[in-house]
């Protein structure tokens, strides 16, 4: 680069960094829907490599006028080989530092793939379930969320209880998150929040599955009521878990309406560790 130029580029104003005599600060400023490629922590083969969506955020003092929305971009750059859980802290550290922030929020939305078989034919496909690492950082402390959207089928009890024949059932959709101490497998979420359904989803079925999983459903008939519970009772058993949601919605068939319900919990004694709070985003 040439002396000239450079010095152009000296020369260009800042205007983010001017002063803003309005005196409000803004929570959180950053960018938002950045599609990346990161690594996820699988127990089965060690790492999964997949594309996530991004957010990354800030605080802003009431002096600035703007937020630098480059250094975000900067930042994912300088991690490119090691974005994943581990990793969360230092990504926060770094955007604090070079956005001389108080505050730093990071969430990184992702498909994650499992090989699943299905329960008769053992006829292997891959499943997909939805996740989320949101993290906050500030002088205050740290804060790292990891969630799971799991599909499940229900049977509906009461259908079941007054009918003479059958009973209506449903795809539903299990939304978990959880605080923790020391590690937690996506995979155990997921299998903690299976389990409390009628049935597992497949993503492929053979007919001797598809008779064992209607079978087998309609000995366990669940309302969304139960799902929740029934996660609630192992996730308040988990040695690593201190915090958790747990939301379950059904597409009801028979309905012209979801059926929802969710349980929020800190466990004893942690309900005052946590000093900042990693803020979700709105679709969250």
């Amino acid at each position: 680069m040439s002396d000239q130029v450079s010095q152009d580029f000296q020369d260009l104003k800042d205007i983010q960094g001017s002063l803003d005599s309005r005196e409000i600060p803004i929570d959180k400023v950053g960018i938002k829907g950045i599609r990346y490629p990161v690594s996820v922590l699988d127990k089965r083969r060690g790492l999964q490599h997949t594309v996530a969506e991004i957010n990354m955020y800030v605080n802003l003092p009431q002096e600035f006028k703007g937020t630098h929305m480059s250094r975000f971009i900067e930042i994912l750059n300088e991690f490119r080989e090691e974005i994943h859980i581990k990793s969360i802290p230092f990504i926060l550290d770094r955007m604090r530092e070079k956005l001389s922030a108080q505050e730093a929020h990071l969430e990184i939305s992702f498909p994650y793939f499992l090989k699943k078989e299905a329960p008769v034919t053992r006829s292997p496909s891959l499943m997909e379930y939805q996740c989320l690492i949101a993290g906050a950082k500030s002088s205050r402390g740290l804060d790292i969320i990891l969630g799971v959207q799991v599909p499940i089928m229900t049977v509906c009890p009461c259908s079941q209880a007054i009918s003479e024949i059958g009973a209506h059932n449903q795809r539903g959709l299990v939304s978990l998150k959880v605080r923790f101490k020391g590690f937690v497998w996506l995979e155990d979420l997921i299998e903690i929040v299976e389990s409390a359904a009628s049935s597992p989803v497949y993503p492929l079925l053979k007919r001797p599955d598809e008779k064992f999983v209607t079978e087998i459903a309609h000995q366990r008939p669940r309302f969304v009521e139960d799902v929740v519970r029934e996660v609630t009772q192992k996730l308040l058993e988990h040695p690593d878990i201190v915090w958790f949601k747990v939301a379950a919605e059904n597409w009801e068939s028979i309905h012209a309406h979801n059926a929802y319900a969710c349980i929020e919990r800190w466990k004893k004694d942690y309900s005052s560790s946590i000093s900042i709070s990693a803020k979700e985003c709105p679709q969250s």
